[in-house]
C-alpha cells in the first residue's frame, strides 16, 4: 500500500512543517539575521521522539561569537552537523564556521559532524564566512532540548 506524506497509519511519525517550541521574541529575531529554521522534532511534536532541529545558515554573522549560542553542556549526548550545499563538491562547506569544543576553537571549512558526549562543554559558535547556504542540524538524545550554561543556569525548550 502506498500513502502520501503524513497519511496512513504511520504518517503521525512524519514531520513536514516547522513545529518548534516558542522561543523568546528577542532570540527569534536574532536567529533570523543569519539562519532559517526548517524542521524541529521532539517528544512534544511526536510522542517518544528524541530532539532534532534543522536550519539553513543563510548569511555570515556580524556578531562574533554568536552571543546567543554561548558555551554550555547537556546531560545527554549531542550531535551537530554543518553540511555544504555544492552538489559537485559536498565536502566543501562553502564557508567557515568556528565552533568551540571543550575550550578549543575549531575552524571548519569542510562538511562536518561533531559528537559531544554528555557533559562536554561546547560552543561558542561563529559564522566567519558564508559563500552559499550551509545546512545545520543538531540532535540531542533527549525528548526535549535542554542544557546548562557554564554560568550555572539551566534551560529547556
Amino acid at each position: 500500500m502506498t500513502v502520501y506524506n503524513t497519511d496512513g497509519e504511520f504518517g503521525k511519525y512524519i514531520v513536514q512543517e516547522l513545529r518548534a517550541p516558542a522561543f523568546s521574541q528577542e532570540f527569534s529575531e536574532f536567529y533570523k539575521t543569519y539562519a532559517k529554521r526548517l524542521l524541529w522534532m521532539d517528544k512534544n511534536v511526536v510522542p517518544g521522539a528524541f530532539q532534532m532541529n534543522i536550519s539553513w545558515y543563510m548569511s555570515a554573522s556580524e556578531m562574533r561569537p554568536l552571543l546567543k549560542h554561548e558555551e554550555h553542556y547537556h546531560d545527554n549526548d549531542e550531535l551537530i552537523g554543518f553540511l555544504g550545499s555544492d552538489p559537485n563538491d559536498p565536502y566543501d562547506l562553502g564557508g567557515e564556521i568556528e565552533v568551540g569544543v571543550g575550550g578549543e576553537l575549531h575552524r571548519l571549512t569542510k562538511s562536518s559532524i561533531i559528537f559531544f558526549p554528555a557533559g562536554l562543554k561546547h560552543l561558542p559558535l561563529s559564522i566567519i564566512e558564508l559563500h552559499r547556504p550551509i545546512l545545520h542540524f543538531s540532535i540531542t538524545m533527549s525528548g526535549t532540548y535542554s542544557g546548562h550554561r557554564t554560568g550555572g543556569d539551566s534551560y529547556k525548550y
